[in-house]
Formats: structure tokens, C-alpha cells, sequence
């Protein structure tokens, strides 16, 4: 209940019990990327610095305009308490963590005092509480399949999934270590020439993810179609030379791949790893794309080929393209609307890397998908429901074709997937997000408290 203090602020309090035990609460807070794994996605709010430390250190946030969050920690009391003050903008601010030991789990509570209204926040705490809860969740089922902290190399590390990847993984203990190919700024990063990977950027490596590759998003174009195989079939095949090559090297590498392989027009069949690929462009890239890390599976490292959906997000993708049009009543059904879309929320994405990387039992192709997938009808008024907008303008095949030539709309904006995670569903995986109203509602904060998520916890 929100509470007035002083100088017009109001302290509002959020409160929940977590299933897990008070050190292990306190510690992922302390760990490297948990404030990256609070930021509510839907806000247009990025993380320039963490705090090196919750007693006295400074978290720095980009705000819309070129303004700046400073958050000044304090009131150091583990595993008890933290305190983080504004101190950047004329905006009255104390945000007061705290963490009590109840049974074998742990309440946690925020208590804000500020002027800012209730209702305004609430949605943002509501997300903080439940991302917590299941983070912790999933880093105990992980756990429970590899104990020990790892050392993961990343490349692609600064894109859409390696961003939420890496901080999901440093959060629950391990090392991630980003492959850049500029000169490394931290130790946690090491230079990486996809053209001729050194051995020595993989010293002391447990695991490899493979993310990076150019964007296939823009008009099929030669050049552009070059482009996108140029950067996934060549770096990956070298990577897994590298890899191949090394004595006691890293025993995992998931690399990203994509449903594409199944070919745009599928129709109603439901596919699943077994299925047939495609024949169209992005169809056969995957498969040799997947082919090209043969080097590291026939030396004996455990190979997953991440089969990417339509990753929801409104960070990135399809989702933050659109919403424009839908904020403004103008979304609607691509096409005729029959067409079957795949989807994935990116926490469900991240959840199912961090399988790959740590369970022995996965190998060969995992398809990343949520086990409902939608046709282009459904998912338009979805969203129009979520965002409470009208979803009755459909666009016509006209217009990816305008944008994306005609090879180009066919096997992205209006491919038909019908996609089934069969693999994740015979190791008992668990969504987060099975459904795409809880997907889309949870990403675009338009939930309140005590309503279903839509996963299993």
C-alpha cells in the first residue's frame, strides 16, 4: 500500500515470497547482469554501467533524450538489505531492498519513496518479482545439471539473445566471456577474427555459443543474400575448426540456427526436428550452416544446433517493428491470415541455450519455438487485445513484397512454420511463457499483480 512521506513522496511497497533460500537471493543481486535482467523491456531504458558493487558502487541507465540514471548503492546489509539512491536527476528517489528468510524461502520486498504514482510503477515491480522467481528457478534446474560455474565464450554477445543470454548466465555464477572483434575493453571480453579464430581465444573455454551472423531483416538483394551466408557458413566452419583443433578445449558449442530450414511454405504440417528441410534460400543456408560445424562434432564435442522462432521482444524483431502501427490502431493479419507463425519469447529463448550448454542429454537440432504456435490471424489480435487496440487492418502481400522483394516477403513476413518443440517436450522442459497473451503481455507490461505469467515456475 503506498504510504505519504515526506516532501510529497509516497513510499509504495511490493512484496513476494520466493522459493529459494535468503544467500542464494542475495547473492544473484550481486552477481553481473541482475540489474540487466530487471530492466523492464518494454521500457525504452538501456544499462550503460553496473554497479561494481551493492555497497557504495553506481548503476548507470540511459534514459530517452540523452538523460542519465545514477543509482548510488547503500545501506549494505547482506543478505538483508541494500538501499540505491537517485542522484542524477531532480527526481525525489529511495528505493529500499529488502530480504527476509521465510521457511525455506525468501521474502522479498521493495519499498520506493517517491513521487512518482503507484500506478505507474506497479507494472514494473510486478515484472522485477516474477523475473527474479524464475530466473532463480531455472539457474536451480540448471544447476542441478552442472553443478560447477562455467566459462562460456559468446559471439554475437551485444545482440538480442546474447545480451539476455549472457546476463541470465552471469547471474547464475558462470563466466561469460564476449567475443568481439574490436580491441577487448574488459577481461571479459577477448578479440575474435571470424576469418581465423585464434586457438588461444578459447583457453580455459567450457562452452561456445555461436549468435553472431548478419541480419537477414531487408530487401533479398544478391549482395544482401551474400551477406547473410558469408557471415554464418565461413565464421562457423572456422570456429569449429578452431575448436576442433584444441587439446582439452571447450566440450560444448550451441550454435544458432533457425526454423528456416524447414522452407517458408509448409502449410498446416506440423514439423519438428525430424522433418524435412526446405528448398528455398534461407533453407538451404540453415542446412549448411548447421553442416558447417562437422569440424568440432567429429572431434568429439557436443554439438546443438538452436533453431530459432520468431523471437518476441519489443527490444528487437518483428514485435518492435510493429507496434507502432499497433499503438495506433492500424495493425492487423499479414496477408490472408492463415499462415502459421512460430513464435518465442526471448526469455524462453535464453532458457533454452542455457539447457543446451549445460545438459548432456541435448545434441544435433533443438527447435526454440513456444509449444502453441499461432496463424497470422491469431496473432494479430493478440497483440490488438494486449495493447486494448483495434487489429483489423490487414496488411496486404503487397507490402512486404514492396519492402522485401518478392523472395524476400515469401520466406520471412509471410512464411508458414507450424513448428513443435518435440525435442525440449521429451526432456520435460518448462516454458515461461507457453502462451502468446502471457508472452506479449509480460514483454509490453500490461499485466497486473497476482495474475498468471502463463509458465510453470
Amino acid at each position: 500500500m503506498p504510504r505519504t512521506g515526506k516532501a510529497g513522496t509516497v513510499a509504495i511497497e511490493q512484496t513476494s515470497v520466493v522459493a529459494a533460500p535468503i544467500s542464494e537471493v542475495f547473492a544473484w543481486h550481486e552477481r553481473p547482469g541482475a540489474i540487466r535482467r530487471l530492466l523492464p523491456p518494454w521500457q525504452p531504458i538501456s544499462v550503460l554501467q553496473e554497479a561494481s558493487s551493492l555497497d557504495g558502487g553506481r548503476a548507470v541507465l540511459r534514459l530517452p533524450m540523452g538523460l542519465r540514471w545514477v543509482a548510488e548503492h547503500s545501506g549494505y546489509e547482506p543478505p538483508h538489505r541494500f538501499v540505491d539512491r537517485l542522484v542524477s536527476l531532480p527526481l525525489p528517489w529511495r528505493h529500499e531492498h529488502r530480504f527476509e528468510e521465510e521457511d525455506e524461502a525468501t521474502r522479498v520486498t521493495d519499498v520506493v519513496s517517491t513521487p512518482v504514482p503507484a500506478g505507474v510503477l506497479r507494472p514494473t515491480f510486478t515484472y522485477r518479482h516474477e523475473q527474479l522467481a524464475a530466473d532463480l528457478a531455472v539457474h536451480r534446474e540448471m544447476a542441478a545439471l552442472a553443478p560447477e560455474p562455467l566459462t562460456v565464450a559468446m559471439t554475437g554477445a551485444s545482440g538480442l539473445i546474447g545480451t539476455a543470454l549472457g546476463s541470465l548466465l552471469t547471474t547464475g555464477g558462470h563466466r561469460v566471456i564476449r567475443l568481439v572483434r574490436r580491441a577487448p575493453s574488459s577481461p571479459d571480453e577477448r578479440h575474435w577474427d571470424p576469418a581465423a579464430p585464434a586457438p588461444s581465444t578459447f583457453a580455459d573455454v567450457d562452452a561456445v555459443v555461436h549468435l553472431a551472423g548478419e541480419s537477414i531483416g531487408g530487401r533479398f538483394t544478391d549482395e544482401h543474400k551474400r551477406r547473410i551466408r558469408e557471415s554464418r557458413v565461413g565464421p562457423t566452419t572456422r570456429l569449429s575448426e578452431c575448436i576442433a583443433g584444441l587439446e582439452g578445449g571447450p566440450r560444448v558449442l550451441v550454435s544458432a540456427s533457425a526454423i528456416g530450414r524447414y522452407g517458408a511454405e509448409r502449410g498446416d504440417e506440423l514439423l519438428d526436428e525430424s522433418s524435412e528441410p526446405g528448398t528455398d534460400f534461407l533453407a538451404r543456408l540453415v542446412t549448411d550452416w548447421e553442416a558447417a560445424t562437422a569440424p568440432a562434432q567429429d572431434a568429439g564435442v557436443r554439438v546443438v544446433h538452436v533453431r530459432t522462432g520468431i523471437v518476441q521482444s519489443p527490444r528487437g524483431g518483428p514485435l518492435r517493428l510493429q507496434l507502432p502501427l499497433y499503438r495506433a490502431g492500424l495493425g492487423g493479419r499479414l496477408g490472408d491470415g492463415s499462415a502459421w507463425l512460430s513464435w518465442i519469447d526471448v526469455d524462453d529463448v535464453t532458457d533454452i541455450c542455457y539447457r543446451a550448454i549445460v545438459d548432456g542429454r541435448v545434441s544435433g537440432p533443438l527447435n526454440a519455438v513456444a509449444p502453441h504456435p499461432v496463424t497470422s490471424s491469431d496473432y494479430a489480435e493478440t497483440l490488438g487485445r494486449v495493447l486494448r487496440r483495434p487489429a483489423v487492418v490487414p496488411v496486404p502481400a503487397l507490402g512486404p513484397r514492396l519492402l522485401l522483394g518478392s523472395e524476400g516477403a515469401r520466406e520471412l513476413a509471410l512464411a508458414s512454420q507450424r513448428v513443435a518443440p518435440r525435442r525440449l517436450e521429451e526432456l520435460g522442459h518448462r516454458f515461461r511463457r507457453p502462451t502468446l497473451e502471457a508472452c506479449l503481455a509480460t514483454q509490453l507490461g500490461r499485466r497486473g499483480p497476482g495474475t498468471d505469467p502463463g509458465g510453470p515456475r
